[in-house]
């Protein structure tokens, strides 16, 4: 992994070890065909502007929990425990910067809540909640 994402909220804090996924190609192919995957490792899919998303579960083997976070950093929603094969579409919302996904159930373990912030710096350009140092 080559990088990390911190996130914080009231009553705790986590670091997630990330992948990055900025381009079509990444993003498209994701944590498809992983049988495995650290607990603390995740991949951290990055637009080129917010937009509305919604992500699938094809040839994806492993449960998933996807965090969806706008332009300034914050969690806007969860959906936790993604099942594996699944074709179901999951919206994320409108105006989504950057998508996290980690192994199914580590949100819950964490207790990371809607309205948490990340600080990484896909979010240098716009106004983030918590800026990088």
């Amino acid at each position: 992994m080559d990088h990390v994402v911190d996130l914080r909220w009231d009553g705790g804090s986590a670091r997630i070890n990330v992948e990055i996924a900025d381009d079509f190609e990444e993003r498209a192919r994701g944590l498809m065909f992983r049988e495995s995957m650290p607990r603390y490792d995740g991949m951290l899919f990055i637009y080129e502007w917010p937009l509305s998303v919604a992500f699938w579960m094809k040839n994806t083997l492993i449960p998933l929990d996807m965090v969806f976070l706008d332009e300034h950093g914050v969690v806007q929603s969860i959906h936790e425990n993604a099942v594996p094969g699944s074709l179901e579409s999951i919206p994320g919302g409108d105006e989504i910067l950057v998508v996290l996904e980690v192994n199914g159930g580590l949100t819950r373990k964490l207790g990371l809540p809607v309205g948490a912030q990340m600080r990484h710096s896909a979010f240098a350009k716009t106004d983030p909640s918590w800026a990088c140092n």
